[in-house]
């Protein structure tokens, strides 16, 4: 609605009138009724204990512009002016600007001239409109014009302060806020805080939910709380861990990490974004150290050793390929992302617990200060004096030891690559002209055969021992009544539960290769292989017979292998079983078909892997009569009535007891062909490549695996009669212990052949 005001010329802003005590007549302070029927130009704008303002314009009023704080015209001489019908009291500062309007006239009952109050239109609609649509959103603070100093909702201009008062008396309940000189000319805009004594909006409307914190503060406390000593917990066990699962004892973390110590003491004195860094890197760096102590639990288990960051990598590959063999394409898959998924949960865990820990500790700096000097004096005292919980000290540099020691591997490793290079070079039989090798053995058919993971716990861990001492047993008798002769020995592997290319290698080069680069180094060269002296001699044709072999070799040039037949070229058509791709009599069997049963214009050296006897050891095949082996098709039935690998691999009895079983088939498929396809001239070399995993030989197992030679012809064995072997092909305990490396050479001095270095 419009309004009339009386026409006045401006007072100066400068000029001051007196202010007498003058109550106008005016109505009750606004409610939300009076908001939902007053006109566009009326406003309630909520303040706090003061009552609402009212600005009333009229459509054509002109503003003038001022320079300084709005200014109320005080009344002349006592005149009580009347509010005009339908008006509200202004009760508090005016939210616009003061305005004279020309053309209009004063109020019946006005002895002196009022002034007429001028605002911007616009901004008390929308004051008004806020205030009817949403009690609680804040109405914006109007931006003061030049000169004029801004002021928070409820609050009344400095120079307004005593007029406004003598106008309104529920000013007086709720005095202006003095304004500090500096502020004049600023144009900026405050957000009102206001709440509570202004309209509250429509009654229907809910009020906005608080946070789960405040409404549950309890809870909170104690949440926050687990949180923190969980991710405590997490970093004090990735310090203190060990790497190898035997060790994982309740006294290994009941330690002090002096890693933690340190780690406290440079958080509490960073400044917030140089610790908020360090945290998150020292946070990465854990969660490393954590990946790589559980890679070296998982080789310990399976190899009997740590896991070395600069060889072992390529491994890797040979696990999918062994995963996919086992658990089939979709299991290898599966195993692939929850490895993955697990890194980069310890990554991330182990990164967000600290920085958990740092915040608390920064919010909290005098106490967390405190505690980390007692455990840091406790850290040097225990040190000093050497105390101990049942084993190791209650002062630990656990996780500084380790990096010192991988970081010692690494420098050793690569040393040891060019140390091996120039050992490699070096040949005591390298120079030998072929026809001063292996001159004994001529025209003998010789087999050296590997049993898979044939160890010396198969034949003296009492779990296994019974089964396979009494195969051996019962072999040797089979074969001493077809006219065979044997003795056995030990020899230390160069690899542990698995690897076995590295134990091939290592015995039939005379090089200890006992890791990947090694191995790569050797075949890469030209050094003298046991079979590559078989070859050089002129005098034999040599093969392979490998089944584990599943693509190109090429490998096999190095070994002096006229021919390899790996799984695609032995004719299977049966089932797999497990990671084996095919039965060790099968394997025999065609061996026997494809090479040994023809006649040839010259003896035969052959080469041949056995691998029924890999893990995880089910299902396990079943010897059957050999003429009935055929392509293999047979074993449909067998594979099928055999065991899941997941029943037997993961229960610590039954593993060793199927273990042994695997044993026993490949050593009877191993003699029952000597037995029934060998003649005099057969000689025999037949040995494990290394000791089974951890979970079946024990985590202090040795690497002896036994050897065996077995001939028809005692000749040959007289020719090692100064070994100390034990007869038969099952070693005594105190059968002498070579290592790998050192049985090539003997081999060849034994059999004839003259050691000439190039």
């Amino acid at each position: 609605m419009s309004r009339t005001t009386n026409s006045h010329q401006l007072p100066d802003m400068d000029r001051t009138t007196p202010e007498p005590e003058v109550t106008p007549e005016a109505p009750p302070a606004d409610t939300s009724d009076d908001i939902q029927h007053s006109t566009p130009l009326e406003e309630a704008a909520p303040a706090e204990g003061v009552a609402a303002e009212h600005a009333v314009s009229s459509e054509s009023s002109k503003s003038a512009e001022r320079d300084g704080a709005e200014e109320a015209i005080a009344a002349e001489e006592g005149a009580a002016g009347e509010v005009p019908a339908g008006e509200k009291a202004v009760g508090d500062a005016p939210v616009g600007e003061a305005s004279a309007e020309e053309g209009t006239t004063a109020s019946a009952g006005e002895s002196e001239e009022k002034p007429a109050v001028d605002i911007d239109t616009d901004a008390a609609s929308d004051k008004v409109s806020g205030a009817q649509e949403e009690a609680t959103e804040e109405a914006p603070a109007e931006e003061a014009p030049a000169g004029e100093k801004k002021t928070l909702s409820g609050e009344a201009p400095a120079a307004e302060e005593s007029k406004a008062a003598a106008k309104d008396p529920a000013v007086e309940e709720s005095p202006a806020a003095e304004t500090d000189p500096a502020d004049e000319g600023d144009t900026g805009t405050d957000e009102d805080t206001s709440a509570g004594d202004g309209p509250a909006g429509p009654p229907d409307e809910p009020a906005a939910p608080g946070k789960w914190r405040d409404r549950h503060p309890v809870a909170a406390r104690n949440v926050g709380w687990t949180v923190t000593g969980l991710s405590l917990l997490l970093i004090c066990f990735a310090l203190l861990m060990p790497t190898s699962a035997p060790k994982f004892t309740p006294g290994v973390f009941l330690r002090i990490p002096v890693e933690a110590v340190l780690g406290a003491a440079v958080l509490i004195v960073l400044p917030r974004r140089p610790r908020i860094a360090v945290a998150i890197l020292s946070g990465a760096i854990l969660g490393v150290l954590t990946v790589l102590n559980l890679l070296d639990v998982g080789f310990n288990m399976f190899l009997g050793r740590g896991f070395n960051v600069v060889l072992d990598w390529v491994l890797f590959d040979d696990a999918q390929s062994y995963l996919k063999d086992t658990m089939g394409n979709g299991g290898a898959i599966g195993a692939v992302i929850a490895v993955v998924a697990l890194v980069l949960i310890v990554l991330v865990l182990m990164t967000l617990a600290v920085l958990r820990v740092s915040n608390v500790m920064t919010r909290n700096r005098d106490a967390a200060s405190r505690v980390t000097l007692v455990v840091g004096t406790a850290w040097v005292t225990c040190a000093a004096l050497g105390l101990q919980l049942s084993g190791p000290g209650i002062a630990a540099r656990t996780t500084v030891a380790r990096v010192e020691d991988r970081v010692n591997r690494v420098q050793a490793t690569l040393k040891d690559e060019a140390a091996f290079a120039k050992e490699a070079k070096k040949d005591a039989f390298g120079g030998t002209p072929g026809d001063q090798l292996l001159t004994d053995l001529r025209g003998k058919d010789v087999m050296i055969a590997f049993i898979e993971s044939y160890g010396r716990s198969a034949i003296e861990d009492e779990a296994t021992a019974a089964g396979v001492d009494a195969t051996l047993t019962a072999k040797n008798e089979a074969l001493t009544k077809a006219g065979y002769s044997a003795k056995s020995g030990w020899l230390t592997s160069a690899t542990y539960g698995g690897s076995s290319w590295l134990g091939h290698s290592t015995f039939l080069s005379g090089l200890w290769i006992n890791n990947q680069n090694r191995y790569r180094t050797v075949t890469a060269g030209e050094h003298l292989t046991l079979t590559g002296a078989f070859k050089r001699t002129g005098a034999w044709r040599t093969v392979g017979v490998m089944p584990g072999i599943q693509k190109n070799w090429p490998e096999g040039k190095f070994y002096g292998l006229d021919n390899v037949y790996d799984s695609r070229e032995l004719g299977y058509e049966g089932p797999k079983f497990s990671w084996s791709t095919m039965p060790d009599q099968y394997a025999l069997s065609a061996f026997e078909r494809l090479e040994h049963g023809k006649k040839r214009d010259k003896p035969l050296m052959s080469e041949i892997i056995l691998t029924s006897s890999h893990q995880p050891w089910a299902p396990i095949p079943k010897m059957i009569p050999w003429d009935q082996v055929g392509d293999g098709s047979v074993y449909e039935g067998i594979e099928k009535a055999g065991k899941d690998p997941a029943d037997v691999f993961y229960d610590s009895k039954k593993v060793k007891e199927e273990y042994g079983k695997s044993i026993q088939y490949s050593v009877n498929s191993l003699i029952d062909y000597v037995v029934k396809y060998g003649s005099k001239n057969t000689v025999l070399v037949f040995l494990g490549d290394h000791q089974p995993l951890a979970s079946v030989s024990g985590s202090n197992a040795s690497r002896d695996v036994p050897v065996s030679i077995v001939a028809h012809d005692k000749s040959v064995l007289d020719k090692i009669d100064d070994w100390g072997w034990t007869d038969g092909i099952k070693p005594d305990k105190t059968a002498p212990v070579w290592r790998m490396d050192s049985f090539r050479d003997r081999f060849l001095t034994a059999y004839g052949s003259t050691p000439v270095k190039r």
